[in-house]
């Protein structure tokens, strides 16, 4: 009896090993089917308010709508990899999934870039209509296929801030020989404008301009520039955010789990996404007034708005930028076009259908 309750174990075993192969190779079993146990990394530190703290949200939301069947557990930056590596880690299956922004990843995909900002380009709403009803997420899917990745169109922000100053830029000399830490396509354009560039973590952030290796910094949002203090050693703060007017964010999942789900948990997904959306934009336009407002009365920074001739500069830069990237990539130029395309189509709605900004500073009075 004892041999056979033995000889029982081991098929037991062997069967049980058989499954867990059968799950972690991706075929969609019916166990694979019924529960999801992925990682997901993070590109930004899940604290940062608005920019990153819609990821746990949206993992809360998969497990709700899948009654705790799919669990996405968030991993902050270098507990799996690096931010900056989430797009490989994601592509080559080091990690299940990762919620970043597009854009780490210019080198090896350009028109991540333009998925991530746009200088000059789509504000938050009109992001989301792009990628939502304008067939931008389409359009991603397939550029990004090739990498084994399924991104989905997962938060939009407000615009960020054109950057921290030790002194105001009041005109286009200040610019020429400035120390800034600037990335993405809006570091390009600040290199043409003969500003010497330099990449940094926002770790690094802090020392680097308390110390003077950096004039200025952009990084995020007046939330998140307020979590990293760096109020405390540069007292202007420049307006607008030519160079981001929306920071857009993505869940990547690697292709190969995603096609392993039913139709069902691939809806989830989508549908959990969807809402990070709607929840990013709307934490991130409920909290940047109060934050700008602290700014100016308890921490004595000055919010300065740039000169329209260091704008108009910016924007003639920025048209070179894109102009030398849609001539080196095919899929850079798609999206640029479709991007501008659109911009150029909702620009009488853009300027008419609004009430005019400053008409809102009536309402004070």
């Amino acid at each position: 009896m004892q041999n056979s309750f033995k000889k029982l174990g081991k098929v037991a075993g062997v069967a049980a090993i058989a499954s867990a192969f059968v799950v972690s190779a991706g075929v969609p079993s019916a166990d694979a089917q019924e529960r999801v146990r992925w990682q997901m990394t993070m590109g930004f530190p899940s604290t940062l308010k608005a920019l990153a703290d819609t990821a746990p949200w949206v993992a809360e939301q998969v497990s709700v709508m899948s009654d705790g069947k799919m669990t996405l557990q968030v991993f902050e930056p270098g507990k799996l990899v690096k931010g900056t590596e989430v797009f490989e880690a994601v592509s080559q299956g080091k990690a299940d999934s990762g919620y970043v922004w597009a854009g780490y990843e210019i080198g090896s995909v350009p028109s991540s870039a333009l998925f991530g900002a746009q200088p000059f380009g789509l504000e938050p709403a009109e992001m989301a209509a792009f990628m939502m009803e304008r067939g931008g997420q389409e359009m991603m899917e397939e550029i990004y296929a090739p990498h084994n990745i399924v991104p989905l169109f997962c938060g939009t922000i407000s615009p960020e801030a054109a950057g921290w100053f030790r002194f105001p830029i009041e005109n286009l000399s200040q610019v020429k020989g400035l120390k800034i830490r600037f990335a993405g396509l809006g570091g390009e354009v600040m290199q043409k404008m003969g500003a010497s560039v330099v990449l940094l973590s926002g770790s690094e952030l802090f020392e680097a301009l308390e110390k003077g290796v950096i004039d200025a910094t952009e990084f995020s949002l007046p939330t998140v520039d307020e979590q990293l203090g760096f109020y405390k050693v540069a007292k202007y703060y420049h307006l607008p955010g030519w160079h981001q007017p929306s920071t857009n964010q993505y869940l990547y999942i690697n292709k190969g789990k995603f096609d392993a789900l039913s139709k069902q948990q691939q809806g989830i997904l989508r549908t959990a996404c969807s809402a990070g959306v709607a929840k990013s934009l709307a934490r991130s336009e409920a909290l940047q007034g109060g934050t700008l407002k602290k700014f100016q009365d308890e921490h004595g920074v000055t919010a300065v708005k740039l000169p329209d001739d260091v704008l108009r500069e910016l924007k003639v830069k920025t048209d070179e930028v894109m102009a030398e990237y849609s001539a080196k990539d095919a899929n850079f130029k798609k999206v640029w076009d479709a991007m501008k395309a659109y911009m150029v189509e909702n620009q009488q709605w853009r300027e008419l259908g609004y009430l005019p900004r400053t008409f809102h500073s009536s309402i004070s009075n």
